[in-house]
């Protein structure tokens, strides 16, 4: 693992390798490149991130899709975190999951990047072992679809955050209390829920 305020090395070379296309490549080689590596930056600020890997320590899971990924803030820590773990990772914008592919491309295996959209998932039925969704029902036209989508593809665990408070993100398109939760979880066809608080966020765990 990375020291905190430095690179996820392992990925950040990867990330580096597959966009030059050389298997040697260094990531001092990437920033004389002009690659942007700061997204691969170790940061271990953030409480809803280290609440989520904390939960799984204990469910050790060996696949995992996560849903959303974006720019990384919670998938570089995760595979950081669990290099054993086979990890999908499924984002609607083409440039992320290029991103994501040249990770893979250059080293990263385990790591499989998907083109798709969270509300129309296309896996089949308990697909992974655990499914995240972190910061990303907010975001979604019809997040009960999503919800649904990633219990079906769960074998045991769904793991979400959401904010709990109002903030200013145009993006954030509604705002879930824990009574919405628990129901979506209950439509979504999960088996029992328990839900958490971290700074200005729920966190909940869905089991199957």
């Amino acid at each position: 693992m990375s020291v905190p305020g430095r690179y996820y090395d392992e990925l950040a070379t990867a990330f580096v390798r597959g966009r030059l296309k050389n298997p040697s490549a260094s990531i001092e080689d990437g920033l004389r490149a002009g690659l942007r590596l700061h997204k691969f930056k170790a940061d271990t600020t953030l409480a809803r991130v280290q609440k989520v890997l904390g939960i799984l320590r204990g469910i050790a899971p060996e696949s995992l899709l996560d849903v959303g990924s974006g720019r990384g803030a919670f998938l570089w820590p995760l595979l950081d975190a669990f290099p054993e773990t086979e990890v999908t990772s499924i984002d609607v914008l083409e440039q992320r999951v290029a991103d994501l592919q040249a990770v893979r491309d250059g080293g990263v295996a385990r790591l499989t990047p998907v083109l798709g959209d969270a509300q129309t998932m296309q896996f089949a039925d308990g697909s992974f072992d655990v499914v995240t969704l972190l910061e990303v029902l907010e975001h979604m036209p019809d997040p009960q679809a999503a919800l649904r989508c990633a219990v079906a593809v769960a074998r045991r665990f769904v793991i979400l955050s959401v904010p709990s408070v109002p903030d200013d993100n145009p993006e954030h398109i509604h705002l879930f209390t824990v009574d919405d939760l628990r129901r979506m979880a209950e439509v979504a066809g999960a088996r029992r829920i328990t839900v958490d608080h971290v700074l200005n966020h729920r966190i909940a765990v869905l089991q199957r």
